[in-house]
């Protein structure tokens, strides 16, 4: 089993685990950060995204030793300390979680787009955010919260005009 030291939200987190092991299930049943959720396991929901060195990552599918060398782990609770991250802000504001199982991976590939293009077209944010599933279909909503954090107020194209 190898003793593994990965940077987790700007601190450095020591975890023995078997080989193999999932970044997403150190982060679940190791370290007690249970935001990134498990939903199909193979990569295809994006319920488990986190970012690594700012990418955003399907946790399921890697394997935590593959980002144990100095990489850096943000995951839903590192993205703000108190919640009020402006795209967490903007989901409540668009009223866009039902359930809520996928946001934090929404949230996160959102955020990971916003980081590197600050003002996103329509078609941009939503080529994007295409591998992040919503099962109860909040997508309108999804676009409109990353639009308004995007600055892009009208929301004309949410409404379906």
């Amino acid at each position: 089993m190898p003793d593994l030291t990965l940077q987790i939200n700007g601190q450095n987190k020591k975890v023995n685990v078997a080989e193999g092991t999932s970044l997403l299930w150190v982060l679940r049943e190791h370290l007690g950060l249970t935001g990134a959720k498990y939903s199909c396991g193979v990569g295809q929901c994006g319920s488990c995204t986190v970012h690594v060195n700012g990418n955003p990552v399907k946790s399921c599918t890697v394997a935590a030793e593959g980002v144990a060398d100095g990489q850096a782990i943000t995951t839903i609770e590192g993205l703000s300390k108190d919640g009020t991250h402006p795209l967490q802000e903007a989901w409540i504001n668009a009223q866009v979680p039902q359930c809520g199982y996928c946001q934090s991976g929404q949230i996160m590939q959102a955020a990971a787009l916003l980081d590197k293009n600050p003002s996103p077209s329509r078609d941009e944010i939503i080529q994007h955010m295409n591998g992040n599933l919503c099962r109860c279909g909040t997508y309108l909503r999804i676009l409109k919260a990353i639009q308004m954090v995007a600055g892009n107020k009208s929301l004309t194209t949410v409404n379906g005009k």
